[in-house]
């Protein structure tokens, strides 16, 4: 049996309801598998062509040196020349060698970009090359992207993504019918704990709202290699440190029973693709905080929620503010929310998927079956 972070699996188990089976490129490890990673639902028709053993994961993942090139070119020519199409998860090094050998040697191909697309102060240089590639003449497949862009090439196609599944969707959206405002105010923090995401701004404002007397109670849940050092801010910062705790990571059950906890959602990022829980938060009603970059402004526009420029702790102060002072408002803002996210689910995703293959690849419309017997990953 095949296992690997859950949110991913999820997605993945989406393509292998699509096509025959699937083949992934990747480093592979030796069992058992950590927290909070799940088991493919069909392992059966999965399989596995690594490009390094025992790399680790998580935080203590070995980076990838020169010397791993040389085994990643030849794990990605069997996997592309082994297979019936091919599918690149971009942006990562894995992935930049396949931009140049997927197109060479592979008539099926498409990508997704799943970061922000537009580019960004302090973006890497490899994901610039990337973009740059799937953008270009070279790549002759369909690149699904987050969010609509002006001025792109015809085969970047706006698209989305969720890890919800149509009964979970329904549940949030019980949830978000009958929200309501608490008091204290009930705010949420979920994704990784590293600078990027500035959680530490969102203590700096947790702190100026204990000041001015704003009562409220938070959640920060994730794992992270800023854990710690937000745990000592948070004892420094705030009189009653005990408003704020850490739950590490969760379980994606766990992590849904506290959307339906909270109040607000806050995540201002300094980068952000399709923020997954913002969309998910949205599915339960929860009125969101996020940046002002890539595609949250719009999944955030028609007073579905706000947005502000990352760093802005005052904004944040300001934006609670408003919300404890008019419960009215955040209500209607919540249904605005809910009603457009509760499209987005796995089912959705799984029809969109196949929907855009078979248009882009010229594929029978009654199913991919019959001409795709397999893609690789």
């Amino acid at each position: 049996m095949w296992w690997s972070y859950e949110p991913y699996v999820q997605e993945m188990d989406v393509w292998l309801d699509i096509f025959e089976s699937m083949v992934v490129v990747a480093p592979l490890e030796n069992g058992p598998p950590p927290e909070f990673w799940s088991p493919y639902r069909n392992s059966e028709r999965l399989s596995v062509i690594p490009y390094q053993k025992n790399k680790g994961w998580g935080l203590n993942q070995k980076k990838t040196s020169i010397r791993d090139i040389p085994m990643m070119v030849s794990a990605l020519v069997k996997g592309i020349t082994s297979t019936d199409a091919f599918h690149l998860r971009t942006p990562g090094n894995i992935s930049l060698l396949g931009l140049f050998l997927a197109p060479l040697l592979q008539k099926r191909v498409c990508a997704k970009y799943a970061g922000q697309w537009p580019s960004y102060p302090g973006e890497a240089l490899s994901y610039r090359v990337q973009k740059a590639l799937l953008r270009s003449f070279w790549f002759h497949g369909p690149v699904t992207v987050y969010g609509q862009w002006m001025n792109q090439p015809n085969h970047i196609i706006p698209f989305f993504t969720s890890v919800m599944n149509t009964e979970q969707v329904r549940m949030a959206t019980k949830v978000a019918a009958c929200r309501v405002l608490h008091n204290p105010i009930r705010v949420l923090f979920v994704g990784r704990l590293t600078k990027s995401k500035n959680v530490h701004i969102l203590l700096d404002a947790l702190s100026q709202l204990e000041k001015e007397k704003v009562s409220f109670e938070c959640r920060i849940i994730g794992d992270g290699p800023e854990k710690q050092a937000l745990e000592v801010q948070a004892k420094q910062q705030l009189v009653d440190s005990y408003n704020i705790s850490f739950t590490g990571g969760l379980p994606f059950e766990e992590v849904l029973s506290n959307y339906e906890w909270a109040d607000v959602l806050i995540l201002v990022s300094e980068t952000e693709g399709w923020p997954k829980a913002i969309a998910e938060g949205m599915t339960y009603g929860l009125v969101c905080i996020g940046n002002n970059r890539g595609l949250v402004p719009q999944m955030l526009e028609q007073e579905r929620g706000w947005v502000v420029e990352p760093g802005n702790s005052e904004a944040l102060v300001n934006i609670i503010k408003r919300i404890t002072q008019y419960p009215d408002q955040y209500c209607e803002i919540s249904k605005r929310a809910a009603l457009w996210a509760k499209k987005y689910s796995l089912d959705s995703l799984r029809d969109a998927i196949r929907e855009l293959l078979i248009q882009e690849w010229k594929l029978p419309t009654s199913s991919l079956r019959p001409s795709v017997k397999k893609i690789n990953k």
